[in-house]
């Protein structure tokens, strides 16, 4: 069984994940918009990944009998001055999520929740991934400028694979 404090503590991680899911939808929009394809699908792919986080943990609350209540997800940003600076957000989107993420793993150490400690080993290393993933593109970015290089990028983060969804429950 949870505590009470981890379990409010996985029920905000939920709603920052569904956030996250939000942003990189909104940043999808904004990448189609000004017809980057290749970048809307990235971000796409980004949003499904979120929802898969978002899900795991509320899962999980429910699997060790706690309650998921679910709270009003904050507007996004929808507006970007370049490609550049949405990938720069998202990257720094992801150091903040890598911040709760560890802050959850300090709360299940000093709560003696080993269960929740193992639980959210899978969410640090994706974590790893996920900021050098974002990064990654920056600096794609930052090296290909606003020219032709740009949709050089554009194709290639049009080959991302979307996620497979999630089965149903039941």
């Amino acid at each position: 069984m949870l505590s009470e404090r981890m379990e409010k503590a996985l029920n905000d991680q939920v709603n920052a994940e569904l956030y996250s899911a939000y942003l990189y939808l909104s940043m999808s929009s904004y990448f189609d918009s000004i017809d980057l394809q290749g970048c809307a699908l990235w971000m796409k792919a980004q949003t499904q990944e979120e929802m898969v986080h978002a899900m795991k943990i509320y899962d999980y609350v429910l699997e060790r009998g706690g309650r998921m209540v679910l709270k009003a997800i904050e507007a996004p940003k929808s507006s970007w001055d370049s490609p550049l600076a949405v990938f720069e957000d998202a990257y720094e989107h992801e150091k903040y999520v890598t911040s709760l993420i560890n802050n959850l793993v300090n709360l299940a150490i000093e709560e003696k929740d080993h269960a929740t400690q193992i639980f959210l080993q899978w969410f640090v290393s994706e974590q790893v991934e996920e900021e050098a993933s974002a990064s990654a593109v920056v600096q794609k970015l930052k090296l290909a400028g606003e020219g032709g290089g740009l949709f050089m990028v554009d194709r290639e983060l049009g080959q991302r694979q979307l996620p497979v969804p999630m089965p149903a429950a039941g």
